[in-house]
């Protein structure tokens, strides 16, 4: 049972090695933060909305959500890990629902699902 602990909350799968042989860990370290820059720009344009528009303020959820989504793949792009699975599944989550309940309440002209 201490196994399944370890393995579901504590386990570290990857960390970054620059001296990898096959350019593996590079590559996945560079593109997680090349992730995680995007996500930053997606949370600074939902906050420019907000600040433009002003129709809700769980705008500021969604902003803080895909900001530290961003910021959860700056993390990854130096080691994987359990509890790093588990909190990007509950900030994914987070975003689905907020983006269906802003997009829905708010912007329900709006086309791009």
């Amino acid at each position: 049972m201490a196994n399944l602990f370890e393995i579901v909350f504590v386990r570290i799968w990857w960390t970054y090695d620059a001296d990898e042989p096959f350019g593996f860990s590079a590559c996945y370290h560079w593109l997680n933060i090349l992730e995680g820059l995007v996500w930053m720009v997606f949370s600074a344009l939902v906050l420019m909305r907000f600040l433009r528009h002003r129709r809700s303020r769980i705008e500021l959820c969604y902003f803080a959500l895909f900001a530290s989504f961003g910021a959860s793949d700056l993390v990854e792009a130096w080691q994987q890990s359990s509890w790093l699975i588990w909190l990007k599944l509950f900030n994914l989550c987070g975003l689905a629902w907020t983006r269906a309940r802003v997009m829905h309440r708010h912007y329900p002209e709006a086309r791009v699902y």
